[in-house]
């Protein structure tokens, strides 16, 4: 085995060892049951729900919660307009940042606001000290609620009818005081050490290697980031994102990060299975998306090991694998597995280019981002595959001639509808963004670097991006113009919340229905020919809706090349 992929496996198997007693630990923190962490968290929570005048042990219904959740994020948008329209004469901008312009906050606000961080602006000079703290405060917030959110389907499925599924406030507070704060601060710790900045100083003069001075950007870095990877937000404190030596110092550090952004997806799906006391349902999950992430990282691995032939002809030695737009700390195969990882779970963060790996590196992805449920962002990966196991269960029973049933509940028209919107909402904005794109040169022309079949790949990225809320770019593209600050923040505000409420609608009407035990004939959902119905369905939706388009792009782009 070359010594190169040793790394990526074993990030893999270490996010698989902290993951599943991370999963068991959270469905003990929302059933509200003991943990190693309540003489600490309890009294402040009280505090928290005390001041605040929340009643968290009121039981809430999913119509009530959702409320709750618009609510919260109809404020927090505000806030932010308000401060990155004003961040210059604001308060902690050492660097004197300017303004945003109203369209670039737009889009900022919204992005962070919904767990996307698709980010239109350079970290160090287009965000003040303030700015940064308070999209750090977002991306604990936004986190959160997608974990909230996810939670009120567990307790919808609960076996037996129920007319509520828990509470949000409770939900939301415990997933940052439990599970967010400290993992966050183990991370902080980690990376202070290795030498990311923790400081609230502006640009720092510094002298090079080479002897040369330059002033370097710093600022409250080591808590910013962790919480960029472990809540699955992406945003970069530095425009370089995770390719910053700051941000990323190390190999140790590269595998902090890539770890941290995985296992709380990874823990969400054991942390239902033991929530609902079904193990087996929860593996057969992890395995469908193991199973798919594996489909695209281990083609990337060996595409961007094996290097650039066109660079090869060259006379480049490309023995390193295909290095354009990567750091040689990492090297090519810890960088392509990043690239699969921070697409399939929606962090949108990178250690390289996206913009310089091979075409159909590039189309993988895509596929990660246009599937969009292969462990997912924090919470919400649990939901868009719910979506596709209501699918499946509907389908498994028409080739059997059964009412369609899951979990004991009767799946009937509403639940299918719903389905169909939220399964077919996230194609159409990614297909229609991008129509409109290519259809309106005038807006979009200027801003390619690469108009031919990659400068399509490049806008096709950026509404795939921004509908799978994953914030990563091809970074080819002059994103920060009214055009795309505008069009993407209108499909992240679609693509975040109603992939939200219509799981959470399926689970509450599931809820409230009438629990029928199983009996010989009813549908196993926990069983491998289940998970194969499920991939099979996920696989032929996205295949259907998304080859045309890959096709004009990377698709073309690597056939381009090869001849």
């Amino acid at each position: 085995m070359n010594a190169d992929v040793l790394g990526p496996l074993t990030m893999f198997l270490l996010t698989l060892l902290i993951g599943l007693p991370l999963g068991k630990y959270m469905a003990k923190v929302y059933a509200n049951e003991k943990t190693f962490l309540d003489f600490i968290m309890r009294p402040v929570e009280k505090l928290i729900f005390r001041v605040a005048g929340i009643d968290a042990d009121k039981d809430q219904n999913w119509k009530e919660q959702m409320v709750i959740l618009l609510t919260i994020n109809l404020i927090w948008f505000l806030l932010g307009m308000f401060i990155f329209t004003n961040q210059s004469w604001l308060p902690l901008n050492p660097d004197h940042n300017p303004n945003q312009s109203p369209s670039q906050a737009f889009n900022t606000t919204i992005s962070f606001l919904v767990n996307c961080n698709l980010q239109h602006y350079s970290g160090e000079t287009g965000i003040s000290y303030l700015g940064q703290l308070y999209l750090m405060f977002l991306q604990f917030v936004t986190a959160a609620t997608g974990m909230a959110a996810a939670v009120t389907v567990f307790y919808a499925l609960r076996k037996g009818s129920h007319n509520t599924q828990g509470n949000f406030y409770n939900s939301f507070t415990k997933s940052i005081t439990r599970v967010l704060v400290p993992i966050s601060m183990i991370i902080g710790i980690i990376l202070i050490f290795s030498g990311t900045p923790m400081t609230f100083e502006g640009k720092q003069a510094m002298t090079t290697l080479q002897g040369d001075s330059m002033t370097v950007s710093t600022g409250p870095v080591a808590a910013f980031v962790p919480i960029k990877h472990l809540g699955t937000n992406g945003g970069g404190f530095y425009g370089a994102n995770s390719s910053h030596p700051l941000e990323n110092p190390t190999y140790l550090t590269n595998m902090v990060e890539m770890t941290a952004q995985m296992i709380i997806p990874f823990a969400m799906v054991f942390a239902l299975g033991f929530f609902l006391r079904k193990r087996k349902m929860s593996w057969m999950i992890w395995g469908v998306m193991t199973l798919g992430f594996l489909l695209l990282v281990i083609p990337n691995i060996m595409m961007e090991m094996k290097g650039n032939p066109i660079i090869q002809e060259m006379g480049v030695d490309i023995s390193g694998g295909n290095m354009e737009g990567k750091e040689v700390r990492f090297g090519s195969a810890a960088s392509a597995y990043w690239s699969i990882v921070t697409t399939v779970i929606s962090t949108g963060s990178v250690n390289s280019m996206h913009d310089s790996y091979m075409p159909l590196s590039g189309m993988n992805m895509m596929l990660g981002m246009m599937t969009n449920t292969f462990y997912g962002g924090v919470g919400v990966g649990v939901l868009n595959f719910f979506v596709f196991i209501i699918l499946a269960v509907f389908i498994s029973g028409l080739m059997v001639g059964r009412t369609p049933e899951f979990l004991g509940k009767k799946v009937g028209a509403r639940e299918m509808k719903i389905a169909m919107i939220v399964a077919l909402v996230h194609p159409f904005l990614i297909l229609i963004g991008t129509a409109l794109s290519a259809a309106m040169p005038l807006l979009t022309l200027d801003t390619l670097n690469n108009p031919g079949f990659h400068g399509f790949s490049e806008m096709l990225y950026e509404f795939t991006s921004a509908s799978a809320n994953n914030g990563s770019g091809f970074e080819g593209l002059g994103d920060n113009t009214p055009w795309w600050n505008i069009s993407t923040g209108f499909v992240l505000i679609l693509s975040r919340f109603i992939p939200i409420i219509g799981p959470v609608a399926i689970a509450g009407s599931l809820s409230a229905k009438k629990y029928i035990p199983d009996s010989a004939g009813t549908l196993r959902t926990d069983s491998p020919t289940f998970g194969v119905m499920v991939f099979v369905v996920i696989a032929i939706i996205a295949a259907l809706s998304f080859f045309p388009a890959l096709s004009l792009g990377p698709i073309a782009d690597y056939f381009t090349m090869i001849h």
